[in-house]
């Protein structure tokens, strides 16, 4: 059974800092549902730099570029956020959840960019492309048995591979060289 929580919890903290992957959740709630996909929600895992409590209703963490900025669009319009960690280890099942309200600060103008990029210990070669600042409503914390137990094997480079279940990329199309003789 889920338990809810007005701020962060000691328990919650520990998983929170201790998890190597997470993942954020908007809807942009401008949008409405419809053939051309508006209205759904993005879902995004996030690691090479996880998420840091700065107080029990305040978390922050740094963004990087990858598949686009749709996060950052849903906050800019309003969106909601929540934030989810969970346990991957085999002595403790647990799933944590953070909702509310988030900020997006430029790395070079945020109060907590140096905090973060220490603390990340440089997990990742890309450059951060902004700071996300979640101001936290409530929290959930539920068992997490459907989680299965993985082991980190370590932080994935952008070396160009992965593209596997992507569209082939897009060549530019061949400049057009001067007309020839008609014909």
């Amino acid at each position: 059974m889920a338990s809810f929580f007005d701020a962060i919890t000691t328990e919650q903290r520990a998983l929170i800092e201790g998890a190597s992957v997470f993942f954020v959740a908007t809807a942009d709630p401008r949008s409405q549902p419809g053939p051309e996909g508006q209205g759904t929600v993005n879902v995004s895992p996030k690691g090479g730099s996880l998420p840091i409590v700065l107080n029990d209703r305040t978390v922050a963490w740094l963004d990087y570029a990858g598949s686009g900025d749709e996060t950052a669009r849903h906050v800019a319009a309003g969106s909601e956020l929540t934030l989810m960690v969970m346990s991957t280890s085999a002595e403790d099942a647990a799933v944590v959840r953070l909702y509310g309200r988030a900020e997006v600060q430029p790395v070079d103008s945020s109060p907590h960019a140096d905090r973060l990029i220490a603390a990340s210990g440089m997990r990742t070669l890309v450059r951060p492309r902004q700071v996300f600042v979640l101001h936290v409503a409530s929290t959930m914390t539920s068992c997490g048995y459907g989680v299965p137990v993985l082991e980190e094997r370590g932080q994935r480079l952008r070396d160009g591979k992965g593209r596997r279940y992507k569209p082939p990329l897009r060549q530019p199309a061949p400049a057009a060289g001067p007309p020839g003789p008609p014909g």
